[in-house]
């Protein structure tokens, strides 16, 4: 059986609408969100820049037109409800209906489930869980229209916690979401996978407690012994993204460079 020419020979993202959230980062550095969106450009995709910051979504804009790409950007918080309804509404109103959509909005949290202030909790849950809840609630009926792709950013914390209680619990159910979806939304073409990234070095992790010699540990932990950049899961979620991913669906894909597969002590 020959293989489909448009999965040989092309992502098949080119002219398709895609929509980013947690799009920016700050200043001009590289978030997994900013990858995420200017690789998904180079591949033609119209991308839809989300981020509560509008600053930030609107910087990513000019990341990609600069290198010729199309983008617009939206300034919305998606653990409201009626921002993801004001999103749907702009995208499809705009642009047409999207066929692609990375919820890639995140936020961590150390401590126990004795350590962990009830406050705390509830908004790790809010922004890491209910946030995709959210934003696929309001953008599936328009992807139902021309199915799609919807990637879920995870992390490796929901199968290696490590005194990340709160965080963890959000990622396994990130998992849960995304094979229930995958399950949900398969008669209507949509595909839902999930990233698990690993210490990937970005913006977000790189604080005033990042030493060089952190930074060498965690490029250790992994079998590679090579640091993880937001170009590793951008890359990952255009690929799930894409034609080349169409008999994938439901899955967790683990980019960690092998950290899961040694023990933590080593």
């Amino acid at each position: 059986m020959s293989e489909p020419e448009s999965a040989a020979s092309e992502l098949g993202l080119d002219g398709r609408v895609a929509i980013v959230t947690g799009g920016g980062a700050r200043g001009f550095e590289i978030g997994n969100g900013r990858a995420a969106a200017i690789l998904l450009a180079r591949a033609g995709a119209a991308v839809v820049v989300v981020d509560r910051d509008a600053d930030a979504s609107q910087r990513t804009v000019e990341m990609i037109e600069g290198e010729g790409g199309s983008a617009v950007p939206f300034a919305a918080d998606v653990t409201d409800e009626s921002a993801c309804e004001a999103l749907r509404s702009m995208v499809t109103g705009e642009l047409g209906p999207p066929q692609v959509l990375v919820n890639n909005v995140g936020i961590g949290a150390a401590g126990t489930v004795l350590q962990t202030d009830p406050a705390v909790w509830e908004r790790v849950m809010n922004t890491n869980v209910t946030s995709m809840y959210l934003t696929s609630r309001a953008l599936i009926p328009a992807m139902a229209e021309a199915g799609g792709a919807i990637v879920n950013i995870g992390s490796i914390s929901a199968i290696r916690p490590k005194g990340n209680t709160a965080y963890s619990t959000s990622k396994g159910a990130v998992i849960a979401l995304t094979q229930a979806m995958a399950v949900d939304h398969a008669e209507a073409g949509i595909r839902v996978n999930a990233v698990m990234p690993g210490p990937v070095f970005t913006p977000m992790v790189n604080g005033p407690n990042m030493t060089p010699q952190v930074r060498e540990q965690r490029k250790n932990a992994s079998a590679l012994r090579i640091e993880g950049s937001p170009w590793d899961i951008g890359h990952a979620v255009t690929f799930l993204a894409s034609n080349h991913a169409r008999y994938i669906t439901g899955q967790a894909l683990v980019v960690d460079g092998g950290v899961t597969l040694r023990s933590p002590e080593r």
